[in-house]
């Protein structure tokens, strides 16, 4: 029969265990991005001549001094610059149509309404690549391609994913506050605006950050969508650094590290609301 003391024992080994692999996990996650930084801080000899673990000695800014001050065949600026533009308006997008669409099929009612829902649904089965030929024949045909429009209007009127995320928390919401609004002379907009929305900020925000991670490091459809470095996206400009820089890592890993900044900064400054979000998702 355990004793308390054993039993307070066995507790501390295994919290003991517990964080050990944790901190192994963590570590095994954060080195990479170590690396990227380590590297984007040497010069190429130094990088060359140094053990790729060893620290920078002493750290220099060239690197990043020459992808925004034009000292490479890629204006990673204007690409910044556009990544920054087509997550914006993909996410205003997003939230805007996602919001309407999800209120509709949650909480009016009108003929075949489910069943128009769950096939929508169903759309989330077709894998993406096979999406991509069509959308660039409808764009070139349309005279889009390789423009701005071309980048943000296959994602900026909402997405499945998005409207059955909105669409199971809408439910949730007590009709009887909805029955109350309209009482009291509200109509669909005001109930949305003033009852639906306020009550459904911790599902929006998780919403906004899936959506600002995932057109931030979309890839496949601007490579194929736009030429040139006029519309090239952060990620399509890292890439053409990768194939024309290949002996010069520390440029590269410059170039990645600045990639990765904004999705860092934005795990800094949120980190408690996308906890929150996982576990939101993880129920719903």
């Amino acid at each position: 029969m355990s004793t308390p003391r054993k039993r307070g024992v066995a507790a501390v080994w295994t919290n003991t265990l517990v964080y050990a692999i944790l901190v192994i996990g963590a570590l095994l996650v954060l080195a990479p991005f170590a690396l990227s930084v380590m590297t984007s801080l040497k010069t190429p000899r130094q990088f060359a001549t140094s053990s790729p673990l060893e620290p920078p000695a002493p750290p220099t800014l060239d690197n990043f001094t020459n992808l925004f001050a034009g000292g490479t065949k890629v204006d990673f600026s204007r690409a910044f610059g556009v990544t920054f533009a087509v997550v914006i308006v993909v996410l205003v997008g997003q939230l805007l149509f996602s919001i309407m669409a999800a209120y509709a099929f949650a909480r009016i009612s009108f003929p075949g309404r489910d069943a128009v829902f769950w096939v929508y649904l169903a759309t989330l089965m077709v894998p993406q690549v096979v999406t991509i030929v069509p959308l660039y024949l409808m764009m070139a045909q349309s005279g889009l391609r390789n423009t701005f429009w071309a980048l943000v209007l296959p994602y900026v009127f909402g997405s499945p994913y998005a409207i059955f995320l909105l669409r199971e928390y809408f439910r949730s919401i007590p009709q009887d506050l909805i029955d109350a609004a309209r009482l009291d002379g509200a109509g669909t907009i005001r109930v949305l605006t003033r009852i639906v929305v306020p009550m459904s900020r911790p599902i929006i925000a998780t919403l906004a950050l899936i959506t600002v991670v995932t057109h931030w490091n979309n890839f496949m459809w601007p490579l194929i969508v736009t030429t040139g470095q006029d519309w090239a996206v952060i990620t399509v400009a890292t890439s053409s650094l990768q194939s024309q820089y290949t002996n010069n890592w520390t440029l590269v890993m410059a170039a990645t590290t600045i990639a990765m900044a904004p999705l860092i900064l934005i795990f800094a400054l949120f980190n408690r609301r996308i906890v929150d979000s996982i576990a939101i998702t993880s129920f719903k």
